[in-house]
């Protein structure tokens, strides 16, 4: 696969995304390579204004620690905030986009329903990105 430059990490707030965001800053480290973290906020039309604020404070904060941990191991990390989309098809469309050499995304989200299967967004990105996904449990 050859020396890695281009890490994207989509993070949704999760546990398992914060493993991955962690992964990646360990390959990073490894390879001086770059991370991108990437939320993706899908606002059904009927969310009330309030409600989309909301969602935004917390991709804000998902961001604001990102960059935080980033920091504190000394790794370039530039975060990026996307609207709308379903999610799997966005990651997959910026990773491909932005030529990026590796996508390290957590097995599961935040909903809890979902604890015992593979996140249907790490189920897609893993089966339609046509660059390498690192899949961390």
């Amino acid at each position: 696969m050859g020396k890695i430059k281009k890490i994207l990490v989509p993070l949704d707030g999760s546990k398992n995304s914060l493993k991955a965001l962690d992964t990646a800053i360990s390959l990073a480290k490894d390879s001086d390579a770059d991370i991108t973290a990437l939320h993706i906020i899908r606002f059904p039309i009927q969310f009330s204004n309030k409600i989309k604020k909301q969602h935004k404070k917390l991709a804000e904060k998902i961001m604001t620690l990102a960059s935080r941990t980033a920091k504190k191991s000394k790794v370039s990390l530039t975060p990026i905030i996307r609207f709308d989309g379903y999610v799997g098809d966005q990651i997959v469309k910026y990773a491909h986009l932005h030529k990026f050499a590796l996508i390290v995304i957590g097995s599961r989200g935040p909903n809890p329903i979902a604890e015992m299967f593979l996140g249907s967004v790490a189920n897609y990105v893993l089966n339609k990105s046509k660059i390498p996904v690192l899949l961390v449990k």
